[in-house]
């Protein structure tokens, strides 16, 4: 059985500067690496299975999606790919469902699964507030027009709808689970970045609130969309005396178009809180994001912090995680590359910076 560590295209430098990152999932962490990612789960009967595959090599082979504001909409997208992907793979693992891998059925149900989300992103952070603010501005007359007060007003309801939706699954149970392990995340890739050794008690030293978190990202492309779609529609206006339908699907139709750019000036936005975090302004852009973090992020458990290393430590060269990684956690289930699974019942029989097996899934790949 052979084991991968990094692709034919990675560069050493790249992998140790790299800006880790992950997701939380049902009863488990996604952590994504430079050349892999990884998604590690606690099943049941308590064991942990870990999962990983390689991420694609598309920006390596073709240059154009490095390129600033579309490499934010490339990441976007990947991101969702493997996110949806990882989700399926925890609830088979939690739910002790069967596993099996079906390539060409995997490959449909994200597909799927990502239709579905954007249509009900669609629905519910576009055609609502155009909609809904349309809708009122007629019963009271029309006063607001098509100008700067209609897509202000129509942005701060965009953004209350926002909110008022991660407070209301807080609320579930099931996700205030999921929202333990996301602070599990943060706290192991903070961990790392503070050169301190991966071991919960350390670890857990940590804040669950990251400046890199998704929930930053999207609170910047809210607040990113106001100054945008303002812009836009002052640019491109609707049709003069527009009734209210055709005036609801030109709005639609100019946020759904501009979506792109948005995303695009949100990663950068939150790269460069990444690299300049310490910056007052940049506190200040990122403030709003950490703040959501209260509602996004719980303090976990022991047990939460050690699933989230074991899908970090799957992510990391192995060189880089000598003397890093105590390999004395619980014992866990591996997907090897030719697709057995390997059940280690004596985690500390395997030596610390050992590599973890890759399997070879070229599905993975986006092209």
């Amino acid at each position: 059985m052979s084991a991968q560590t990094a692709g034919p295209t990675a560069d050493p430098a790249a992998l140790e500067a790299h800006y880790y990152g992950g997701q939380a999932v049902i009863e488990g962490v996604m952590m994504r690496g430079s050349d892999r990612w990884a998604v590690a789960v606690r099943r049941p009967d308590g064991d942990i299975w870990l999962e990983c595959h390689p991420v694609s090599d598309a920006p390596q082979r073709r240059p154009w999606l490095r390129a600033p504001l579309v490499r934010g909409c490339y990441a976007l997208v990947d991101s969702l790919r493997i996110g949806t992907r990882a989700l399926g793979i925890s609830a088979d693992q939690a739910l002790e469902e069967d596993g099996s891998d079906d390539d060409d059925g995997d490959g449909a149900a994200v597909g799927a699964s990502l239709l579905v989300a954007l249509v009900l992103f669609v629905g519910l952070f576009i055609v609502l507030p155009s909609a809904g603010t349309k809708g009122v501005d007629a019963l009271f007359g029309g006063g607001l027009g098509d100008g700067v007060a209609f897509h202000t007003i129509e942005s701060v309801v965009r953004i209350g709808i926002f909110l008022a939706y991660l407070w209301a699954i807080s609320l579930i149970p099931d996700i205030r689970r999921v929202f333990q392990y996301h602070g599990a995340e943060h706290k192991t890739i903070a961990a790392w970045e503070h050169d301190d050794v991966l071991e919960p008690a350390t670890v857990d030293r940590y804040s669950t609130f990251h400046v890199r978190c998704g929930t930053n990202f999207l609170i910047l492309v809210m607040l990113l969309a106001m100054v945008v779609y303002t812009v836009g529609g002052l640019l491109v206006p609707p049709p003069d005396d527009a009734g209210f339908g055709v005036a609801v699907a030109y709005h639609v139709a100019l946020r759904v178009v501009l979506l792109p750019l948005v995303a695009g000036v949100a990663y950068e936005g939150l790269r460069l809180g990444a690299a300049h975090g310490d910056h007052p302004l940049v506190r200040g852009l990122m403030a709003p994001g950490l703040w959501l973090q209260r509602i996004t992020t719980r303090p976990p458990s022991v047990d939460q912090i050690e699933v989230a290393i074991r899908s970090f430590e799957a992510v990391v060269p192995a060189d880089l995680r000598l003397g890093r990684v105590p390999p004395t956690l619980d014992s866990v289930v591996t997907l090897a590359e030719d697709g057995l699974e390997v059940h280690l019942t004596d985690a500390t029989t395997r030596v610390a910076g050992e590599p973890l097996p890759v399997p070879d899934d070229p599905d993975t790949e986006v092209v």
